[in-house]
């Protein structure tokens, strides 16, 4: 109980304060230290982010950060790939999620570590933004995460937003994708523990308050190198695993 309070604390400070990065740190919290299995790590992450990124998804909005149509279009495109990557994840080996898994989460940490230069303001052809919303979504479906990590670049760089309303609107790209993710597993998830999944949902939610005001006070630097190196840590564990299995 206390390790998904505090692993849903830090999940929940995540989204609210970076619009991503949350289910990235869930997944191998739920796997290693709840014993969880991946298949259920990532179906459990899925409902945790739906919850969370929706609560702060409030809060963004009501601060005037997020571009609703645009956010629409973009969670549009990754929709059916959601879907279909949702219905493909019960079939797929445990030890290969947990590779793809650790992959996604090393190349989060990177980013995290060593953001790109922004551009902000600059508009890409509507087949790249297609294309970016497709790829998030069939993230999202098959390995159980919200995708804000990469939601976040995609907007500023692809879409042109700037960052305050990347993150706002990332929100709602995410809450959408682990929806329809979440759907697509419905009739093939294995039992969850919900003694476990409700106070970890249940503590994110109220990190997620705490993250969009903490994101008003600490650089978004600071954070990203913060969690970036919790990331890094958890992808070369789930790595090492992977390998061993």
């Amino acid at each position: 109980m206390l390790i998904a309070l505090a692993a849903g604390a830090v999940v929940g400070l995540a989204l609210g304060a970076l619009g991503g990065g949350g289910s990235v740190l869930a997944v191998p919290v739920l796997i290693y230290l709840l014993g969880f299995t991946p298949t259920a790590a990532a179906t459990a992450s899925l409902l945790i982010v739906l919850a969370t990124s929706a609560t702060a998804l409030h809060g963004h909005a009501r601060d005037g950060n997020v571009r609703w149509r645009t956010g629409a279009l973009f969670a549009a495109a990754g929709l059916v790939p959601a879907a279909v990557g949702g219905l493909l994840a019960a079939r797929l080996p445990e030890t290969l999620l947990t590779a793809g898994f650790a992959a996604v989460a090393g190349f989060a940490a990177v980013r995290m570590l060593r953001p790109t230069a922004p551009a902000e303001g600059v508009r890409r052809s509507g087949p790249a933004v297609a294309g970016a919303g497709a790829g998030l979504g069939a993230v999202t479906g098959v390995l159980g995460v919200g995708g804000g990590f990469l939601t976040v670049p995609a907007l500023v760089q692809v879409v042109g937003l700037r960052m305050r309303q990347a993150v706002g609107t990332s929100l709602l790209v995410v809450a959408a994708n682990a929806l329809v993710a979440l759907l697509a597993r419905s009739g093939t998830a294995e039992p969850l523990d919900w003694a476990v999944v409700a106070p970890f949902a249940g503590a994110a939610i109220l990190g997620a308050w705490d993250g969009r005001r903490l994101a008003s006070k600490v650089s978004g630097n600071t954070l990203r190198r913060i969690f970036g190196a919790v990331l890094l840590a958890a992808a070369a564990l789930m790595l090492l695993d992977a390998t061993v299995l």
